[in-house]
């Protein structure tokens, strides 16, 4: 107890003595800035993917309580702040800015970053509705890696860090499994390229149709579940022009 006291006799005359202005403070899983416009970069260097579409980055729900409404963002430095407008659907564009890349800025929420699922959105204009186009999907998983939108993975595998997060391995190879959200619950993915059509086996839906309670917590699928999907963007003989088809499920009456 004598040394508490002496050690706030000594501490006190400090703090009044300094103020501390904190600018902000940062989640531990906000978005690196940085990394998002690596993200941008790769989708300029392979542009021929998706070469009718733009790049913008949504964010979805991640957790059930999660309120997706007037959601704000901004991209936060250490003197420097610029705000980011988000529309109606949650998305957003990235924008390049020099002082905020040397400042090492996040990309900041007006609510906790971990309650929401950030990907990249790449859509070509003029598909079918219900469809997405696969070499959009394969644009939006290297964007994604580079940008690094997952949000987190499970601390038992934490010695596995550099493989899960290599943007080769995990949209390069079938045990990738980058997980991609339909706008509505799914039943079925057919793939369609010309005469070709094959339906997606059921351990590509759902994210695998096996994650447990314990390891829901680790997956951007979290409240997604049954939007969820891995498609085949390792697959060479899939042209990019595939276009991915969705069997929807009936929504229940309001």
């Amino acid at each position: 107890m004598r040394r508490l006291l002496v050690l706030l006799a000594v501490v006190a005359p400090c703090a009044l003595a300094q103020t501390v202005i904190v600018k902000s403070t940062r989640d531990p899983v906000d978005k690196s800035y940085r990394k998002m416009v690596k993200g941008m970069e790769r989708f300029a260097r392979e542009h021929a993917l998706a070469p009718q579409a733009e790049l913008r980055f949504r964010l979805l729900p991640r957790l059930p309580n999660a309120d997706m409404r007037d959601i704000t963002l901004r991209i936060a430095g250490d003197t420097a702040s610029q705000p980011l407008p988000v529309a109606p659907d949650n998305s957003f564009a990235l924008v390049r800015n020099e002082q905020l890349l040397r400042e090492d800025a996040a990309v900041l929420a007006n609510r906790r970053t971990a309650s929401m699922t950030w990907r990249a959105s790449i859509v070509s204009p003029g598909l079918p509705e219900g469809t997405r186009r696969l070499g959009d999907l394969r644009l939006e998983c290297k964007v994604g890696m580079d940008a690094g939108l997952i949000s987190n993975t499970s601390p038992m595998f934490a010695w596995l860090s550099d493989a899960l997060t290599s943007t080769d391995a995990v949209c390069g190879q079938p045990d990738g499994n980058y997980v991609f959200f339909a706008e509505r619950p799914i039943l079925g993915i057919t793939l369609r390229a010309g005469a070709r059509m094959e339906a997606l086996p059921f351990k590509m839906l759902y994210a695998g149709g096996g994650k447990t309670a314990a390891e829901l917590p680790y997956c951007d699928c979290q409240v997604l579940l049954d939007r969820s999907y891995y498609a085949p963007i390792w697959d060479a003989s899939w042209p990019d022009d595939t276009l991915v088809e969705f069997d929807y499920m009936q929504e229940a009456a309001p």
